[in-house]
């Protein structure tokens, strides 16, 4: 069963379903790098990167998920945060490794659609979930100008002009489906995360999905758990030359093998 290659599969929209691309301008790296296999279709159980390819902590592009049902051997039903935030975000997680994973998760969903811009959800992330240490006027400015490029992008293939509202039907989302922990702590966690994102150009078009790998590191502070580009950087460091876990949907039996967990909603 493969997926359908279009101009859809594009680094610009990969971004617009990447929440992650904001700590990636905060570490350093090009907010439309990705990894080894990024923008490729793999055949399904192929996905991932060699043992000796660096790791980035950029979105992956995807492969064709199985007809067949393998069950996860792990679940994990995350917390929910306890609070909204004046941005409309999820915060207040519990201090335990489940509470880091829940915070990069709801940090990693996004939503692309009608007046909805990348711009509005980038910057949203960037204030809900960077840690203090890395919020600044230039990162700001750089989070911005990168996601008003993806936003032009994403326009300009859907056929609409720069600025103007998506159309009716027309979105681009991004979900956690799943999880590997790297490294925990009592006040940092990093872990890699597989997330499903899917595409739509309009009512009376075809919804489109792939899956994404991002490496992720986040921080206790002041209460709450926070992205930041060091704790993104150690967690580079300690996968360095490691084998990448393999970019395969749950229910694929290589998920297992790669050490993944699939998330439950929370009750």
């Amino acid at each position: 069963m493969g997926r359908t290659r279009g101009t859809w599969n594009t680094k610009g929209v990969w971004i617009a379903g990447s929440a992650l691309a904001a700590v990636l301008a905060l570490t350093g790296y090009a907010v439309f790098s990705g990894g080894s296999d990024a923008g490729t279709d793999t055949p399904a159980g192929k996905g991932g990167a060699s043992p000796s390819a660096p790791a980035s902590p950029g979105p992956s592009a995807t492969y064709a998920p199985p007809q067949d049902w393998t069950e996860p051997d792990q679940w994990a039903a995350l917390p929910r945060g306890k609070r909204t935030d004046s941005h409309g975000s999820q915060t207040g997680f519990p201090k335990s490794t489940e509470g880091a994973v829940a915070m990069m998760a709801a940090a990693n969903a996004t939503a692309i659609e009608g007046e909805k811009t990348t711009v509005d959800e980038q910057l949203r992330i960037y204030r809900s979930y960077i840690g203090k240490a890395d919020q600044t006027s230039q990162n700001a400015e750089q989070i911005e100008l990168n996601a008003q490029a993806s936003d032009k992008e994403l326009a300009r293939q859907i056929g609409v002009s720069a600025g103007q509202p998506l159309p009716s039907g027309a979105y681009v989302r991004s979900t956690v489906v799943g999880y590997k922990i790297i490294k925990k702590s009592d006040g940092e966690v990093s872990a890699w995360l597989l997330s499903r994102v899917v595409q739509k150009a309009g009512e009376m078009k075809k919804e489109s999905g792939s899956y994404t790998r991002t490496l992720a590191g986040a921080q206790w502070q002041d209460g709450d758990w926070k992205l930041t580009g060091a704790a993104t950087e150690r967690a580079q460091s300690d996968v360095q030359g490691q084998a990448q876990p393999r970019i395969v949907a749950p229910g694929d039996a290589d998920f297992n093998a790669s050490g993944w967990t699939a998330i439950r909603e929370a009750s």
